[in-house]
Protein backbone atom coordinates (compact mmCIF):
# COMPACT_ATOMS: atom_id res chain seq x y z
CA UNK A 1 0.00 0.00 0.00
CA UNK A 2 2.54 2.46 -1.21
CA UNK A 3 2.24 6.10 -2.16
CA UNK A 4 -0.01 6.86 -5.15
CA UNK A 5 1.58 7.73 -8.46
CA UNK A 6 0.83 11.14 -9.92
CA UNK A 7 -1.31 9.54 -12.62
CA UNK A 8 -3.06 7.16 -10.24
CA UNK A 9 -3.65 3.48 -10.87
CA UNK A 10 -6.15 0.73 -10.27
CA UNK A 11 -4.15 -0.28 -7.18
CA UNK A 12 -4.28 3.29 -5.86
CA UNK A 13 -8.03 3.40 -6.37
CA UNK A 14 -8.46 0.09 -4.55
CA UNK A 15 -6.39 1.30 -1.60
CA UNK A 16 -8.17 4.65 -1.43
CA UNK A 17 -11.61 3.08 -1.58
CA UNK A 18 -11.27 0.11 0.74
CA UNK A 19 -8.28 0.53 3.03
CA UNK A 20 -7.42 4.21 3.49
CA UNK A 21 -10.63 4.70 5.54
CA UNK A 22 -9.35 1.99 7.92
CA UNK A 23 -5.94 3.59 8.46
CA UNK A 24 -6.77 6.22 11.07
CA UNK A 25 -3.59 5.89 13.13
CA UNK A 26 -1.37 8.99 12.65
CA UNK A 27 1.64 6.74 11.95
CA UNK A 28 -0.07 5.33 8.85
CA UNK A 29 0.00 8.77 7.11
CA UNK A 30 -3.25 7.94 5.36
CA UNK A 31 -1.47 5.20 3.38
CA UNK A 32 0.09 7.78 1.06
CA UNK A 33 3.70 7.13 2.05
CA UNK A 34 6.07 4.22 1.48
CA UNK A 35 6.38 3.45 5.18
CA UNK A 36 4.67 3.94 8.52
CA UNK A 37 5.82 4.93 11.99
CA UNK A 38 5.12 2.80 15.05
CA UNK A 39 5.44 5.09 18.04
CA UNK A 40 8.09 4.05 20.55
CA UNK A 41 6.98 4.04 24.20
CA UNK A 42 9.82 2.30 25.98
CA UNK A 43 8.27 -1.17 25.57
CA UNK A 44 9.66 -4.12 23.67
CA UNK A 45 8.02 -4.58 20.26
CA UNK A 46 6.87 -8.12 19.49
CA UNK A 47 6.62 -8.95 15.77
CA UNK A 48 4.74 -11.86 14.21
CA UNK A 49 3.58 -12.70 10.71
CA UNK A 50 1.17 -15.23 9.23
CA UNK A 51 -0.29 -15.67 5.77
CA UNK A 52 -3.54 -17.40 4.90
CA UNK A 53 -4.14 -18.88 1.47
CA UNK A 54 -7.41 -19.96 -0.16
CA UNK A 55 -7.66 -23.72 -0.28
CA UNK A 56 -5.08 -24.13 2.51
CA UNK A 57 -6.14 -21.99 5.47
CA UNK A 58 -9.67 -21.15 4.37
CA UNK A 59 -12.07 -22.57 1.84
CA UNK A 60 -12.33 -20.71 -1.48
CA UNK A 61 -16.05 -20.06 -0.90
CA UNK A 62 -15.69 -18.86 2.70
CA UNK A 63 -17.33 -15.45 3.22
CA UNK A 64 -14.92 -12.53 2.74
CA UNK A 65 -15.83 -11.26 6.21
CA UNK A 66 -14.56 -14.52 7.70
CA UNK A 67 -11.36 -14.35 5.64
CA UNK A 68 -10.62 -10.84 6.93
CA UNK A 69 -11.23 -11.79 10.53
CA UNK A 70 -9.18 -14.96 10.32
CA UNK A 71 -6.26 -13.16 8.67
CA UNK A 72 -5.93 -10.66 11.50
CA UNK A 73 -6.92 -12.90 14.38
CA UNK A 74 -4.39 -15.67 13.72
CA UNK A 75 -1.70 -13.02 14.18
CA UNK A 76 -3.36 -11.60 17.28
CA UNK A 77 -3.36 -15.13 18.67
CA UNK A 78 0.44 -15.19 18.38
CA UNK A 79 0.67 -11.84 20.16
CA UNK A 80 -1.59 -13.10 22.95
CA UNK A 81 0.62 -16.13 23.53
CA UNK A 82 3.64 -13.86 23.88
CA UNK A 83 1.85 -11.75 26.50
CA UNK A 84 1.66 -8.79 24.11
CA UNK A 85 -0.90 -6.04 23.58
CA UNK A 86 -1.64 -5.25 19.89
CA UNK A 87 0.04 -2.13 18.50
CA UNK A 88 -0.73 -2.32 14.77
CA UNK A 89 -0.33 -4.36 11.60
CA UNK A 90 0.57 -4.22 7.93
CA UNK A 91 -1.41 -6.08 5.29
CA UNK A 92 -0.42 -7.69 2.00
CA UNK A 93 -3.33 -8.72 -0.18
CA UNK A 94 -2.87 -10.81 -3.33
CA UNK A 95 -6.01 -10.99 -5.49
CA UNK A 96 -6.83 -12.51 -8.88
CA UNK A 97 -9.04 -9.46 -9.55
CA UNK A 98 -10.45 -6.39 -7.82
CA UNK A 99 -13.90 -7.76 -7.03
CA UNK A 100 -16.07 -5.16 -5.29
CA UNK A 101 -18.49 -7.80 -4.04
CA UNK A 102 -15.58 -9.46 -2.19
CA UNK A 103 -13.51 -6.42 -1.20
CA UNK A 104 -16.37 -4.44 0.33
CA UNK A 105 -17.34 -7.04 2.98
CA UNK A 106 -13.66 -7.92 3.53
CA UNK A 107 -12.76 -4.31 4.31
CA UNK A 108 -15.82 -3.77 6.53
CA UNK A 109 -15.07 -6.84 8.64
CA UNK A 110 -11.41 -5.90 8.88
CA UNK A 111 -12.41 -2.45 10.07
CA UNK A 112 -14.65 -3.95 12.74
CA UNK A 113 -11.78 -6.07 14.07
CA UNK A 114 -9.39 -3.12 13.94
CA UNK A 115 -11.74 -1.29 16.29
CA UNK A 116 -12.58 -4.29 18.48
CA UNK A 117 -8.96 -5.30 19.07
CA UNK A 118 -7.47 -1.80 18.96
CA UNK A 119 -4.95 -2.90 16.36
CA UNK A 120 -4.59 -0.19 13.70
CA UNK A 121 -3.77 -0.73 10.04
CA UNK A 122 -0.40 0.93 9.35
CA UNK A 123 0.25 0.02 5.72
CA UNK A 124 1.03 -2.85 3.39
CA UNK A 125 0.75 -3.81 -0.25
CA UNK A 126 -1.80 -4.99 -2.80
CA UNK A 127 -0.78 -7.15 -5.75
CA UNK A 128 -2.41 -9.17 -8.48
CA UNK A 129 -1.98 -12.92 -8.68
CA UNK A 130 -3.26 -15.67 -10.98
CA UNK A 131 -4.56 -17.19 -7.77
CA UNK A 132 -5.44 -18.26 -5.24
CA UNK A 133 -6.30 -15.37 -2.89
CA UNK A 134 -3.58 -14.80 -0.28
CA UNK A 135 -3.74 -12.50 2.74
CA UNK A 136 -0.54 -11.90 4.71
CA UNK A 137 -0.40 -9.83 7.88
CA UNK A 138 2.54 -8.77 9.98
CA UNK A 139 1.37 -7.67 13.42
CA UNK A 140 3.18 -5.70 16.10
CA UNK A 141 2.56 -5.88 19.83
CA UNK A 142 3.97 -4.32 22.98
CA UNK A 143 5.24 -5.89 26.19
CA UNK A 144 7.07 -4.31 29.12
CA UNK A 145 10.80 -4.63 28.53
CA UNK A 146 12.06 -8.18 28.93
CA UNK A 147 8.69 -9.78 29.62
CA UNK A 148 7.79 -11.51 26.33
CA UNK A 149 6.87 -15.14 27.05
CA UNK A 150 9.00 -17.45 24.92
CA UNK A 151 8.64 -21.11 23.96
CA UNK A 152 11.89 -22.03 25.64
CA UNK A 153 11.34 -21.53 29.37
CA UNK A 154 9.48 -24.66 30.49
CA UNK A 155 11.06 -26.58 33.38
CA UNK A 156 10.43 -30.07 34.83
CA UNK A 157 7.64 -29.85 37.38
CA UNK A 158 5.79 -27.01 35.61
CA UNK A 159 2.09 -27.57 35.04
CA UNK A 160 0.67 -27.47 31.54
CA UNK A 161 -2.40 -25.36 30.75
CA UNK A 162 -4.44 -24.70 27.66
CA UNK A 163 -7.08 -22.04 27.14
CA UNK A 164 -10.61 -22.47 25.82
CA UNK A 165 -11.50 -25.70 24.05
CA UNK A 166 -9.65 -27.93 21.60
CA UNK A 167 -10.84 -29.49 18.35
CA UNK A 168 -13.80 -27.24 17.49
CA UNK A 169 -12.18 -25.82 14.36
CA UNK A 170 -11.05 -29.22 13.08
CA UNK A 171 -14.62 -30.47 13.42
CA UNK A 172 -15.99 -27.33 11.76
CA UNK A 173 -13.72 -27.92 8.77
CA UNK A 174 -14.86 -31.55 8.53
CA UNK A 175 -18.47 -30.40 8.45
CA UNK A 176 -17.74 -27.80 5.77
CA UNK A 177 -16.08 -30.53 3.71
CA UNK A 178 -19.18 -32.69 3.86
CA UNK A 179 -19.00 -34.82 7.00
CA UNK A 180 -22.53 -35.94 7.76
CA UNK A 181 -22.75 -35.49 11.50
CA UNK A 182 -26.21 -37.08 11.66
CA UNK A 183 -28.10 -35.87 14.70
CA UNK A 184 -25.88 -32.85 15.26
CA UNK A 185 -28.00 -29.78 15.95
CA UNK A 186 -27.85 -26.68 13.71
CA UNK A 187 -26.58 -24.70 16.70
CA UNK A 188 -23.71 -27.13 17.25
CA UNK A 189 -22.85 -27.11 13.55
CA UNK A 190 -22.89 -23.32 13.48
CA UNK A 191 -20.67 -23.09 16.55
CA UNK A 192 -18.05 -25.48 15.14
CA UNK A 193 -17.99 -23.82 11.70
CA UNK A 194 -17.61 -20.39 13.32
CA UNK A 195 -14.69 -21.65 15.38
CA UNK A 196 -12.95 -22.69 12.14
CA UNK A 197 -13.71 -19.54 10.23
CA UNK A 198 -13.32 -16.93 12.94
CA UNK A 199 -10.73 -17.66 15.65
CA UNK A 200 -11.01 -15.99 19.06
CA UNK A 201 -7.54 -14.72 20.04
CA UNK A 202 -6.99 -14.97 23.80
CA UNK A 203 -5.66 -11.44 24.24
CA UNK A 204 -7.30 -11.03 27.68
CA UNK A 205 -4.93 -13.79 28.87
CA UNK A 206 -1.79 -11.80 27.97
CA UNK A 207 -1.17 -10.27 31.39
CA UNK A 208 -1.65 -13.59 33.19
CA UNK A 209 0.88 -15.21 30.85
CA UNK A 210 3.44 -12.47 31.43
CA UNK A 211 3.00 -12.77 35.18
CA UNK A 212 3.05 -16.55 35.53
CA UNK A 213 3.98 -18.59 32.45
CA UNK A 214 7.45 -20.01 31.99
CA UNK A 215 6.71 -20.77 28.30
CA UNK A 216 3.79 -20.36 25.91
CA UNK A 217 2.72 -20.52 22.29
CA UNK A 218 -0.52 -20.45 20.40
CA UNK A 219 -2.11 -23.68 19.22
CA UNK A 220 -2.39 -23.32 15.46
CA UNK A 221 -1.18 -26.64 14.07
CA UNK A 222 -2.59 -29.02 16.69
CA UNK A 223 -2.24 -29.36 20.46
CA UNK A 224 0.03 -32.42 20.29
CA UNK A 225 2.36 -30.93 17.73
CA UNK A 226 2.52 -27.44 19.22
CA UNK A 227 3.09 -28.68 22.76
CA UNK A 228 5.84 -30.82 21.23
CA UNK A 229 7.43 -27.72 19.69
CA UNK A 230 7.31 -25.92 23.04
CA UNK A 231 8.90 -28.88 24.79
CA UNK A 232 11.60 -29.21 22.13
CA UNK A 233 12.48 -25.52 22.44
CA UNK A 234 12.68 -25.91 26.22
CA UNK A 235 14.63 -29.19 26.19
CA UNK A 236 11.95 -31.09 28.15
CA UNK A 237 9.11 -33.54 27.65
CA UNK A 238 5.59 -33.69 29.08
CA UNK A 239 2.81 -36.00 30.17
CA UNK A 240 -0.78 -35.02 29.36
CA UNK A 241 -3.96 -36.62 30.70
CA UNK A 242 -6.08 -36.94 27.58
CA UNK A 243 -9.33 -36.86 29.55
CA UNK A 244 -8.43 -33.36 30.80
CA UNK A 245 -8.29 -31.87 27.30
CA UNK A 246 -11.15 -29.34 27.27
CA UNK A 247 -13.89 -30.05 24.72
CA UNK A 248 -16.92 -27.90 24.02
CA UNK A 249 -20.41 -29.37 24.22
CA UNK A 250 -20.63 -29.05 20.44
CA UNK A 251 -17.39 -31.02 20.01
CA UNK A 252 -18.60 -33.77 22.32
CA UNK A 253 -21.83 -33.97 20.34
CA UNK A 254 -19.88 -34.15 17.08
CA UNK A 255 -17.69 -36.98 18.39
CA UNK A 256 -20.81 -38.85 19.44
CA UNK A 257 -22.18 -38.28 15.92
CA UNK A 258 -19.06 -39.81 14.41
CA UNK A 259 -17.63 -36.63 12.85
CA UNK A 260 -14.13 -37.33 14.19
CA UNK A 261 -12.03 -38.86 16.95
CA UNK A 262 -10.24 -37.38 19.94
CA UNK A 263 -6.92 -38.35 18.37
CA UNK A 264 -7.82 -36.32 15.27
CA UNK A 265 -8.84 -33.31 17.36
CA UNK A 266 -5.57 -33.30 19.30
CA UNK A 267 -3.71 -33.00 15.98
CA UNK A 268 -6.31 -31.07 14.03
CA UNK A 269 -5.10 -27.48 14.22
CA UNK A 270 -6.82 -24.11 13.80
CA UNK A 271 -7.67 -23.95 17.51
CA UNK A 272 -5.88 -20.64 18.12
CA UNK A 273 -5.87 -21.28 21.83
CA UNK A 274 -2.81 -20.81 24.07
CA UNK A 275 -0.81 -23.67 25.55
CA UNK A 276 1.55 -22.70 28.34
CA UNK A 277 3.59 -24.01 31.24
CA UNK A 278 3.37 -22.55 34.73
CA UNK A 279 5.61 -23.20 37.77
CA UNK A 280 3.64 -24.79 40.65
CA UNK A 281 4.07 -21.79 42.93
CA UNK A 282 2.47 -19.51 40.32
CA UNK A 283 -0.39 -21.83 39.37
CA UNK A 284 -3.07 -20.51 41.71
CA UNK A 285 -2.36 -16.92 40.74
CA UNK A 286 -2.45 -17.82 37.04
CA UNK A 287 -5.81 -19.57 37.33
CA UNK A 288 -7.24 -16.67 39.32
CA UNK A 289 -6.00 -14.02 36.86
CA UNK A 290 -7.27 -16.04 33.88
CA UNK A 291 -10.71 -16.29 35.50
CA UNK A 292 -10.72 -12.54 36.14
CA UNK A 293 -9.91 -12.05 32.45
CA UNK A 294 -12.83 -14.29 31.47
CA UNK A 295 -10.70 -17.01 29.86
CA UNK A 296 -11.15 -20.66 30.88
CA UNK A 297 -7.92 -22.64 31.35
CA UNK A 298 -7.55 -26.37 31.86
CA UNK A 299 -4.80 -28.22 33.74
CA UNK A 300 -3.51 -30.85 31.29
CA UNK A 301 -0.54 -32.41 33.03
CA UNK A 302 3.08 -31.86 33.92
CA UNK A 303 6.43 -31.06 32.33
CA UNK A 304 9.14 -33.69 32.86
CA UNK A 305 12.84 -34.12 32.19
CA UNK A 306 13.65 -35.75 28.87
CA UNK A 307 13.63 -35.13 25.15
CA UNK A 308 10.85 -37.45 23.92
CA UNK A 309 7.67 -36.06 22.37
CA UNK A 310 4.90 -35.38 24.92
CA UNK A 311 2.86 -38.43 25.91
CA UNK A 312 -0.95 -38.33 25.96
CA UNK A 313 -2.30 -40.87 28.44
CA UNK A 314 -5.79 -42.36 28.41
CA UNK A 315 -7.84 -43.00 31.54
CA UNK A 316 -6.02 -46.19 32.57
CA UNK A 317 -2.59 -44.71 31.95
CA UNK A 318 -2.16 -46.25 28.52
CA UNK A 319 -0.40 -44.02 25.99
CA UNK A 320 -2.68 -42.79 23.24
CA UNK A 321 -1.54 -43.67 19.72
CA UNK A 322 -1.28 -40.50 17.62
CA UNK A 323 -0.63 -41.37 13.97
CA UNK A 324 -0.38 -37.64 13.27
CA UNK A 325 0.58 -34.93 15.76
CA UNK A 326 -0.04 -31.74 13.83
CA UNK A 327 -0.83 -30.04 10.56
CA UNK A 328 2.19 -29.48 8.32
CA UNK A 329 2.47 -27.61 5.02
CA UNK A 330 5.24 -29.85 3.74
Amino acid sequence: MSAPRASGSGEDDLIARYFRPLANNPGAFGLIDDAAVLEGRGDDIVVTTDAIVAGVHFLPDDPPEAVARKALRVNLSDLAAKGAVPAGFVLTLALPRADEAWLGPFARALGEDIAAYRCPLLGGDTVSTPGPVMVSITAFGRVPTGTMVRRSGAQPGDRIAVSGSIGDAALGLRLLKGAAGDGLSPAARGFLVARYREPQPRLPLAAALRNAASAAMDVSDGLAGDLGKLCAASGVTATVAADRIPLSEAARAALTAGVGSLEALIAGGDDYEVVCTVPPERWAGFVRQAAEAGVAVADLGIVAAGRAPPRFLEGRGQEMALPRRSFSHF
